[in-house]
């Protein structure tokens, strides 16, 4: 069986660090998955070229353009999500919030999330857990318990600081998540509803219902 992961990458440069961290998570991810007996189809959103997108959506009301409303159903659809952003300012990037701010808070019920971020240096290893991961959390995502950190020392040190090793961790730990939710006995473990908020709610309370008992 074939799982769908979707990384979410908020690299703002090109080349970039957050584009090679998340390229070599997807990798790490493919081979954990597929050591299990399934594979795995591994789709990009880069947030850069969803900038205008996000600002014209923030500053008109919600409404979104094609490719924004396609990367939400992305996300949504996703066995398995992996996101990784710059650090700016001692947390996540401003582009990389402006995205999560635009889900639907049903859009990542149970799912199972890496969280990775870049920095220019490791002081600023503790921005998972003070921001990335309650950001995450607070979405209702499943996120595993090894976040992946990359200062720019870590890439090409060919002593390996430990970067393959936190890489591998976390794959293995996202890999047994959307493996398990395979294994269950169907009707027993129903799958989290998720919502991609694109489209219009299909049951919708009748107006004079909503006034009913109001006699002002």
């Amino acid at each position: 069986m074939s799982r769908n992961i979707v990384v979410v990458s908020a690299g703002v440069s090109v080349p970039s660090s957050t584009r090679l961290l998340a390229d070599r998570i997807a990798d790490s991810v493919d081979a954990a998955v597929s050591a299990r007996g399934e594979s795995v189809q591994v789709s990009f959103i880069e947030l850069r070229e969803l900038a205008v997108d996000l600002a014209h959506s923030l500053t008109g009301g919600g409404l979104m353009g094609p490719r924004l409303a396609s990367a939400r159903d992305q996300v949504s659809e996703a066995a398995g999500l992996i996101v990784v952003t710059p650090v700016f300012a001692a947390s996540y990037s401003g582009l990389f919030k402006m995205f999560f701010d635009q889900l639907d808070t049903d859009a990542l019920n149970g799912m199972p999330v890496i969280i990775a971020a870049t920095a220019g240096t490791p002081r600023h290893s503790l921005v998972l857990d003070h921001a990335v991961r309650p950001l995450l959390t607070y979405l209702r995502a499943v996120v595993v318990p090894t976040g992946v950190f990359a200062a720019t020392e870590d890439f090409g040190d060919s002593a390996d600081s430990g970067l393959t090793g936190r890489i591998s961790r976390a794959a293995s730990e996202l890999a047994s998540l959307v493996v398990a939710s395979t294994d269950a006995v169907a009707g027993f473990t129903p799958d989290p509803v998720r919502n991609s908020g694109n489209d219009l709610p299909t049951q919708v309370t009748n107006f004079a219902d909503l006034l009913r008992g109001h006699a002002g």
